[in-house]
């Protein structure tokens, strides 16, 4: 499938990043405390923000010899808000995949 939107969700959907786009939605952050927040070793966390930056859905700051991560503000940001808004609002438990 070409399409620009599945591919966008089908990056955010994986466990991994998912985790570490809530843990930048409370506060921008280096990778130490990602893998920290998200109980993750860091070639795993290195390995999945490199997708989230290539979709702009985080974006990078030097800082030193360190990089801080962020979460898009303009759009991501939003986006998640409203996501968490309609998880709590609508799913209540009814939004769950059985495999």
């Amino acid at each position: 499938m070409n399409c620009k939107s599945y591919y966008f969700f089908n990056v955010m959907a994986n466990e991994t990043r998912w985790k570490i786009i809530n843990s930048l939605f409370e506060s921008d952050k280096f990778v130490s405390d990602l893998c920290k927040d998200i109980s993750e070793e860091q070639s795993k966390v290195s390995h999945n923000l490199k997708i989230l930056l290539n979709c702009s859905i985080v974006f990078s700051k030097r800082q030193g010899k360190y990089i801080k991560y962020s979460i898009n503000k303009k759009t991501i940001k939003p986006l998640i808000k409203l996501i968490k808004e309609h998880t709590n609002e609508f799913c209540n438990g009814k939004c769950n995949i059985k495999k």
